[in-house]
């Protein structure tokens, strides 16, 4: 009797939580960052596969006066001259909630590989992205805007950005 009554509990309350998981808003789709001055930077994509999270670049906009990258020249890994759009710029996040940690950034300006973790506003629509050196508190945070899933037409999205990410070593992507 009693084992059914937790049964039975559980099941009422099975509904709600997959509700709740279905309402979550996750980090997948499009992303503007901007600069502490307002400045459009880049665009990027984020996809999930086996439950990590990774963001591709798929526009940016150099500054007037800014060099323009074509290629990752400055990358140390993999990435190595590898075609900047459609480059993977945010790997390995992990998802907890509106949370995402045990992830990495790269700065493609200069190669340096950061750890991240970032958070995802309750309406979905801003995402505080921080990069760091050992520990949260040594870092910077950024907060990025959502942008509609129709921002870039599907034929203009780099293939690189569509295409499965290689595995990388330590990486569960």
């Amino acid at each position: 009797m009693k084992a059914a009554l937790v049964a039975a509990i559980a099941f009422a309350f099975l509904p709600i939580s997959e509700l709740h998981a279905q309402t979550t808003p996750t980090v997948k789709g499009f992303w503007q960052e901007t600069d502490d001055q307002g400045n459009v930077g880049a665009w990027f994509y984020f996809s999930q596969k086996d439950g990590v999270y990774i963001g591709r670049l798929v526009k940016s906009f150099p500054k007037p006066g800014e060099p323009h990258y074509s290629v990752c020249s400055k990358c140390q890994d993999e990435r190595k001259n590898a075609r900047m759009l459609g480059l993977t710029i945010v790997s390995g996040m992990k998802r907890d909630g509106l949370k995402y940690t045990d992830g990495s950034i790269l700065d493609p300006r200069d190669g340096s590989i950061y750890h991240a973790e970032m958070e995802l506003s309750q309406d979905g629509q801003e995402l505080s992205v921080r990069g760091y050196i050992g520990i949260p508190l040594l870092g910077q945070t950024q907060v990025w805007k959502r942008l509609p899933d129709d921002t870039i037409a599907a034929a203009d999205i780099p293939k690189e950005v569509l295409a499965k990410p290689k595995q990388r070593d330590g990486d569960a992507e």
